[in-house]
């Protein structure tokens, strides 16, 4: 770069942001730094208070590893409902809005589905700044609404929606999907296979070195002693139903060598507090983690629970199964086929797979899961492991995010089409 002439400036959409726990601001934190890192100037503008509870408020101003954070107020009042959910990211939009056309310099443009209005941000910017858009599409809306019954395919909000989705869409000078079935569906709005990259998203491996059920603090912490332990870790949302482990767990209460764990918040945490009260005392309940604990917490489960709602293959992607696989542990997958983590599931034989709605069924698996030897866990264990520190790992699928981000912002085109260069974790 020659003397005097300042850096490249990619500046970064999102409602959430690290310190939060949530996923989406992890990831874009992994990003944002890898690009930091690669010697461009990131700038940051998202919410100034917490995504799941609100009541935390972190720094106006703050740099993280190389990343300028400029956080927003009145941006962020939880997820009580969607009108507050709304709300929020409305408010979010029209001040990051402000803040992007009066930055000094934009040279590319990263946005991801959350809040999904600030897609309208982006292509403004875009447009009146001439910087290219890179959108991570980690979630569809207003899929996601309509399939949960919220709203209707017909209604006012859902074209609301679809109008935005095909105007970032086209607007994109790169769209990145988490898998086929997500491609899929966006292909239905806007055929973007000339510029969409599938990229699944990567764990955080750096910082989920397997502990020791033994000597694990977690597990000493909570008395778990021996028991086998299944482990629901992340949001708790109506799109990753858990009402069938819910109810099994309940039926098998009389175990005192099974305990059930929902670690995390979402609105579908409801029906985990409604056992407790029932009397389901093989069901324990915490709040999310904090980040630099997620190792002990994730390697307190002998298996992991991951669940995908029916209705929403392609809409939403359950990220939790690849901090699962980070720590060596095996997955019951409780969802239909074919998705994503199905085809996971069984071309690696990493763990098992059950229906919706089947609570006899889930019964007998977890009876037989716990009667499964330690060896034969462990063997899926280190198969999952294997997956992440190879193609799946967040050395290798960060890298190549930051690449698609670098090919948009310099112009250079897609070497192949999207379907050619489909992450087939399978």
């Amino acid at each position: 770069m020659a003397a005097g002439q300042s850096k490249p400036t990619l500046l970064v959409l999102s409602q959430v942001y690290v310190p939060d726990p949530a996923s989406v601001g992890q990831h874009m934190a992994d990003a944002a730094q890898s690009m930091a890192a690669r010697g461009y100037r990131v700038r940051v503008l998202t919410a100034s208070r917490g995504y799941d509870d609100p009541s935390v408020q972190y720094p106006k101003h703050e740099t993280i590893e190389g990343v300028e954070i400029r956080r927003l107020p009145l941006s962020s009042f939880g997820k009580k409902s969607i009108a507050i959910r709304l709300l929020g990211g409305c408010l979010f939009m029209i001040q990051a809005l402000v803040r992007g056309l009066f930055m000094r310099r934009v040279d590319g443009i990263l946005v991801s589905t959350s809040p999904p209005m600030c897609s309208i941000a982006a292509v403004l910017i875009s447009f009146l700044r001439g910087a290219p858009i890179t959108y991570w599409v980690m979630d569809l809306n207003p899929d996601q609404m309509i399939e949960m019954g919220n709203i209707t395919e017909r209604s006012i909000p859902a074209r609301v929606f679809n109008a935005l989705n095909r105007m970032i869409l086209k607007r994109s000078k790169r769209v990145v999907v988490l898998d086929r079935f997500m491609l899929e569906r966006v292909n239905r709005k806007r055929d973007v296979s000339d510029k969409a990259v599938i990229l699944p998203p990567w764990p955080h491996e750096d910082q989920l070195d397997p502990v020791d059920r033994a000597t694990n603090p977690f597990r000493a912490k909570h008395e778990l002693g021996d028991t086998f332990v299944f482990m629901y870790s992340g949001n708790h949302s109506p799109a990753n139903p858990i009402d069938t482990i819910v109810y099994a767990a309940e039926r098998l209460s009389h175990r005192d060598d099974i305990k059930f764990l929902f670690v995390g918040g979402g609105l579908a945490k409801k029906s985990v507090e409604a056992a407790i009260e029932r009397g389901a005392k093989n069901i324990i309940s915490l709040p999310y983690q904090p980040f630099s604990e997620l190792r002990f917490s994730l390697s307190a489960a002998d298996v992991h629970l991951v669940t995908l709602g029916n209705e929403v293959v392609g809409v939403v992607h359950p990220c939790k199964v690849y901090g699962a696989m980070a720590v060596s542990r095996p997955v019951l997958f409780v969802g239909p086929k074919p998705s994503h983590v199905a085809d996971i599931l069984e071309n690696n034989s990493i763990g098992w797979h059950l229906n919706h709605g089947d609570v006899d069924g889930a019964v007998q698996l977890i009876n037989q899961i716990v009667e499964t030897s330690r060896d034969e866990q462990s063997a899926m264990g280190s198969r999952a492991k294997d997956l992440i520190e190879g193609r799946l790992g967040k050395q290798s699928l960060c890298g190549r995010f930051c690449d698609v981000i670098e090919d948009a912002m310099k112009g250079r085109p897609l070497a192949a089409p999207a379907t050619s260069r489909a992450e087939n974790a399978s």
